[in-house]
């Protein structure tokens, strides 16, 4: 070491290192979006986007309003426009290079008066245009153009289709029907990841964690809902994410619920149930949608924090509907569903509300922090957020002073929690009882964080009794 002389100052790690920001509730959405509307060399396919307003997921997925055709669309509309919320993650699984339809037996359509013929079908190749007896091939190019992805033809006046004639088309176009689970599902093929598995890229690619997990309409299949569930409990083997799923609209009365739930085994605690679909004007919409909204919009009430549950606050909607006929639950029917894990809509008390804070694992688990949608979701939160905050902390030197830096960070974290009211208490420990010597020699210690989130008040009950001692009042007397 080189010869010193003077005053000479180094640094020190902060004693008390602040928590790392985390989103609690950006959704993760799984479907199908019009990209073959699109330019081909720009349709996103199995590729994660996100996104914060409505007009740039038109611009970047493609806008189609056939809402129960495009599950995208629709939770783009709820999500961005009915709750007002910002940002989510998007991922396309329909590509229609793939999930496309050949329409071999030709087709008569006439050009309209300013000379086009809209199909009615987007992305459209291999077109072929004949004369109405079919004896004439026309040349693209020469007799027509083609818009592909908008499904248009445009007569060249100078070609040889007559104004106003009626041609016989066969084409192929991109078909969304043909999307199915497995497409959600997804897999790794020569290393690349579709569907669910990308799930894991969303963190490392953008420095973001999603909170919620959505297929609208997809998660109806139990296989699709229960891989939801799962990949939400270890998400890049750290962190974890909610899994908001659909019943299937064969489930018309509400009575069939709860045993079709427990039969296709839809009781995990990372998992909360919706029934029935939800009516917006002529629209209809997944409960699943409009669910993950509502926890958004009401953790972005509570400071980014999801300690209450979205139970009895207001769907944006008209009414609840199944297969086309209205749904009117009464407030015990509505209980039922609740008592059997489900969330449903009420109309009862302010208009129409969401009604149920339970996940999927209630009445099995009746423990709290299983049972309750808000508990259940607290200690989600605490669990990505320790790990982000003291991700810094790993490959230290395990010193006591290392461990107090973690202890002091966290409980004065607790402490502002408890002031705010967000959790009733809570505490971090470094306990020797929890620490075998084997494991600290091997570097692995075990710190032990208590926290209470408040329950959600479920029932609330008044005693009303007659009181005959009021009846002095009778005589002027007090």
């Amino acid at each position: 070491m080189a010869y010193r002389h003077g005053v000479y100052a180094s640094r020190l790690d902060t004693s008390v290192i602040p928590t790392r920001e985390t989103s609690c509730s950006i959704p993760f959405v799984l479907g199908v979006a019009p990209v073959h509307k699109l330019a081909e060399g720009s349709r996103p396919v199995n590729e994660i986007k996100m996104i914060s307003t409505y007009s740039a997921f038109a611009k970047k997925l493609g806008w189609d309003d056939a809402l129960a055709e495009y599950s995208l669309c629709e939770f783009a509309k709820v999500y961005f426009s009915l709750y007002t919320n910002t940002p989510a993650f998007f991922v396309n699984v329909f590509d229609p290079a793939v999930h496309k339809t050949t329409v071999s037996e030709p087709e008569s359509h006439a050009f309209d008066t300013e000379g086009l013929i809209k199909v009615g079908r987007y992305g459209l190749t291999g077109v072929v245009v004949k004369s109405s007896d079919s004896l004439t091939t026309y040349v693209l190019g020469t007799d027509y153009s083609l818009d592909g992805p908008g499904g248009v033809l445009t007569r060249k006046t100078a070609g040889a289709i007559a104004a106003g004639a009626t041609v016989k088309l066969t084409y192929t176009y991109g078909d969304p029907s043909k999307v199915t689970s497995a497409d959600i599902i997804g897999g790794v093929t020569n290393g690349k990841k579709t569907g669910l598995e990308l799930l894991d890229m969303v963190f490392p690619t953008f420095r973001e964690l999603p909170g919620l997990i959505v297929a609208p309409g997809f998660s109806t299949e139990p296989s699709v809902a229960i891989l939801m569930a799962s990949k939400g409990t270890n998400v890049n083997g750290h962190f974890r994410a909610k899994a908001i799923v659909d019943l299937p609209e064969s489930l018309i009365d509400y009575s069939d619920c709860p045993g079709w739930k427990n039969d296709k085994n839809l009781t995990d605690e990372n998992m909360v149930v919706c029934w029935p679909r939800l009516k917006y004007g002529a629209e209809t919409h997944w409960m699943s949608s409009h669910l993950a909204a509502l926890y958004a919009a009401t953790d972005a009430d509570n400071g980014d924090i999801p300690y209450e549950t979205p139970s009895n606050k207001r769907f944006l909607v008209e009414g609840a509907i199944i297969n086309g006929t209205d749904v009117w639950l009464t407030p015990e029917e509505a209980n039922y569903l609740n008592g059997q894990g489900i969330v449903t809509a009420l109309n009862f008390i302010g208009g129409w509300r969401c009604w149920g804070g339970r996940t999927a694992a209630y009445p099995d688990n009746t423990d709290v922090i299983y049972a309750y949608d808000c508990v259940n979701r607290m200690f989600d939160w605490l669990n990505n957020k320790v790990i982000l905050t003291f991700w810094s902390k790993v490959d230290k030197p395990m010193t006591r002073r290392w461990a107090e830096t973690v202890i002091d960070s966290c409980n004065i974290w607790l402490n502002g929690l408890a002031a705010k009211q967000y959790i009733l208490g809570g505490r971090l420990e470094f306990n020797s009882s929890e620490n075998a010597t084997t494991d600290l020699m091997d570097g692995i210690s075990y710190f032990h964080l208590w926290a209470t989130p408040p329950s959600p008040a479920r029932e609330i009950n008044f005693l009303i009794e007659y009181d005959p001692d009021y009846l002095s009042t009778l005589f002027g007397e007090s």
